[in-house]
């Protein structure tokens, strides 16, 4: 018995656009089927498209593909390999599965036009595919505009698709297709054919708008004797609404949502839920656990929808779960570099932030104490003097040396405070004591507790703010 291939899947995006959700998806399915099956992931950026493919977009891809964990194994770029397209091009004209054809547009769509009117199915005519080699030459020779096209047998053709099953394509329907603009601009339908056979690709994991072109490229690999690989056609993504996402639209740019500042377990976690499922019912996967389980088998065949509301849960989901350092040093990236964010701020709202951009408004607070109005200190029905009285006596409380002792940026006797504190609740209510301190420390209607906010200030700043409060109540 010969020995199994060794697993060889490839992601291959085209530079033309940024990295979107849908190629993301991609990426990642291919990535955990080469990982579970001990297989190979090759990064080949497919740019023949000289007019639309950007050296930006290409870099937008890799960072894309490096932030999200996946490291490729091989890396090729097309544009590159121009020498080698030509060599199989004059293979298929010699072979006369190929020829010129000098059609223009015009006509071409004159032809289009009058099929449709007939009701017909609009396809190539062939008109160009019985030319005499002598006139082919002369007209070459003239430099007359021309494609190459590919001799498109009359046929049905039947490929089992890993997650579709059986699928058949009727190819008389297709018409003669065109592959190549001239020797040295082929086009994508040849050069994925040639490159997946030389690169060993054992399995073609890609999207569902990929399907129509299966059959094009199943005949162009049977015309060179290439053997094709296994194809597998993912579901669409879909909008809420279930229309079709397209990367036309900024927001489904991965580079969106990282500088939203999701995170990557999350966008991992949420992608692969785009379309599969695990075996048990769970909605919390790592990496690792994907690789373990994933199978191409359990793929749906239907559409997935994208549901933001989900991610987001996801992303508030492993920022509350990353250490305290780790979430210091990505939220970091998302405030002046003058704040220094330190254990206590993000402690104190860790379990409010649910995309890293938020983390400015949540603890801006802490840098620069907002101007706001006085009204704010009082709650439901106080006065200014009750709002007085009871800062004043969270004040002395606070300024008792046996009650706290500063400790450069931590209280010691928190607990001590945290009694003294509820005891004056207990006597002069809950909300007359909490809620006009938190305000005088934070200057917000929304912030973390005011425990929360005097361990991160520390107790000068907090006495500060508290007496600063008083002095707004008197004015």
């Amino acid at each position: 018995m010969a020995p199994a291939k060794q697993i060889r899947v490839r992601f291959a995006p085209s530079p033309t656009g940024p990295f979107h959700i849908g190629s993301a998806r991609t990426a990642l399915f291919n990535w955990l089927f080469a990982k579970a099956n001990n297989g190979q992931f090759i990064l080949r950026v497919e740019d023949t498209d000289k007019e639309r493919s950007k050296p930006e977009h290409e870099e937008d891809i890799k960072m894309g593909l490096e932030w999200l964990g996946f490291t490729w194994d091989e890396f090729y770029k097309q544009s590159e390999r121009t020498e080698i397209y030509e060599k199989y091009l004059r293979e298929l004209l010699d072979k006369n599965k190929l020829y010129y054809c000098f059609c223009s547009k015009e006509d071409l769509e004159a032809e289009r036009q009058a099929m449709m009117s007939q009701g017909i199915q609009p396809k190539y005519s062939g008109k160009c595919s019985a030319l005499e080699s002598d006139e082919v030459e002369k007209r070459l020779s003239n430099r007359e505009d021309h494609v190459l096209r590919f001799r498109v047998p009359n046929d049905t053709i039947s490929v089992k698709d890993v997650i579709r099953g059986m699928v058949k394509f009727d190819t008389t329907l297709m018409g003669d297709i065109i592959i190549a603009k001239d020797l040295n601009n082929p086009l994508y339908n040849f050069t994925v054919v040639v490159d997946d056979a030389l690169m060993k690709i054992t399995d073609v994991i890609r999207g569902e708008d990929h399907l129509s072109n299966t059959p094009k490229q199943v005949l162009i690999a049977e015309a060179l004797g290439f053997e094709s690989p296994r194809f597998a056609h993912l579901p669409i993504i879909l909008n809420p609404d279930r229309s079709k996402m397209s990367k036309r639209f900024s927001d489904t740019a991965l580079s969106d949502y990282i500088n939203q500042g999701y995170l990557n377990q999350a966008m991992v976690n949420f992608l692969a839920y785009l379309g599969w499922h695990p075996k048990e019912d769970k909605e919390i996967m790592n990496i690792d656990e994907l690789v373990k389980e994933f199978d191409l088998g359990r793929v749906q065949k239907g559409g997935a929808v994208f549901n933001a509301e989900k991610l987001e849960w996801l992303n508030s989901y492993y920022v509350s779960h990353l250490e305290d350092v780790e979430l210091i040093k990505a939220a970091s990236k998302f405030v002046p570099k003058e704040w220094i964010l330190t254990k206590e701020i993000i402690a104190s709202v860790k379990n409010r932030l649910k995309k890293l951009n938020e983390i400015r408004e949540l603890v801006d607070f802490y840098f620069e104490l907002p101007d706001y109005d006085k009204e704010l200190l009082k709650w439901k029905e106080m006065s200014f003097e009750d709002v007085v009285s009871n800062l004043q006596a969270v004040a002395e409380v606070l300024e008792g040396g046996s009650v706290m002792a500063l400790t450069q940026t931590k209280y010691e006797g928190t607990k001590v405070f945290e009694s003294a504190l509820a005891g004056l609740a207990e006597k002069n209510g809950k909300g007359e004591i909490y809620w006009p301190l938190r305000v005088a420390l934070s200057g917000k209607k929304a912030s973390p507790g005011p425990l929360e906010i005097m361990e991160a200030l520390g107790k000068e700043e907090s006495l500060e703010r508290i007496k600063s409060a008083i002095k707004k109540c008197a004015v």
